[in-house]
């Protein structure tokens, strides 16, 4: 098993090791019609357009995940410097299977003690790239196994409770606001909530083409904080296609 650190090139090489079937089909598609070309000649500008189409969408997609994950800042964690955290500041890094942060928040942080929370659940969150993931990456050491509807977080403890590219993945409305209100009540009176991830909106439609029907519109995230009695304190943008909120509990001064 493997450890979790930063290696070159790590995105870019996880995504096409965890999700290798999606790009053999592409593959299997292009040749496919390559080959039967010469048997339909008069769809052959029908074929050769979907050809360019796939061969297009598959790299750009690419090519925007190695700049989001292997040449961006956001595994640099140097957006989180305006976090002017206390020695034994107590940090909760809650992710959905895949935890690739929380050896670099306590790296970053080394006097604040963190506890990693999995709400990874193999009857609702059934895509192969995690359970592939998990079969190669060791498990972060002390992980607790949680659900999201028993985050099992102390009333009014947690500093700094980070969700990074995790909370999408409960799919439901009411199970994703319910978590959030627990979040919110495990949360110290002024402390904050991390939230970062891909949006349902333009910037990720072009680099993701249908995939980005997997994230939730912006709408959608701050109705999600409303109803928790959340507030964004600050929104920062770690290139065009990853967004962070910064909350607060209802009612802190920003």
């Amino acid at each position: 098993m493997e450890t979790v650190s930063r290696k070159p090139l790590q995105g870019i090489i996880n995504i096409i090791r965890f999700n290798w079937h999606l790009y053999f089909i592409a593959i299997c598609i292009v040749g496919v019609s390559h080959i039967a070309k010469p048997y339909f000649p008069l769809l052959h500008p029908v074929i050769g357009i979907t050809g360019i189409m796939i061969i297009a969408i598959t790299l750009i997609s690419l090519i925007v995940s190695f700049y989001i994950y292997d040449l961006s800042n956001l595994y640099k964690l140097d957006w989180l410097n305006f976090l002017d955290l206390a020695a034994g500041s107590k940090l909760i890094n809650i992710h959905a299977g895949f935890d690739e942060t929380s050896a670099l928040f306590l790296k970053k942080y080394p006097e604040a003690s963190i506890t990693v929370l999995d709400f990874y659940d193999p009857r609702k969150h059934t895509e192969i790239s995690i359970k592939r993931a998990r079969k190669v990456y060791a498990v972060y050491p002390g992980t607790k196994t949680i659900s999201t509807g028993e985050v099992q977080i102390t009333s009014n403890s947690a500093d700094v409770i980070f969700c990074i590219l995790s909370a999408h993945e409960i799919r439901d409305s009411k199970e994703r606001n319910g978590f959030f209100k627990q979040l919110k009540d495990g949360l110290a009176l002024d402390g904050k909530i991390i939230v970062a991830e891909h949006l349902r909106n333009l910037p990720n439609f072009l680099a993701y083409n249908i995939g980005f029907l997997h994230f939730h519109s912006r709408g959608v995230w701050k109705h999600l904080f409303n109803a928790a009695e959340l507030i964004i304190e600050k929104e920062l943008q770690i290139t065009p296609f990853i967004t962070v909120f910064i909350l607060t509990k209802n009612g802190n001064p920003s």
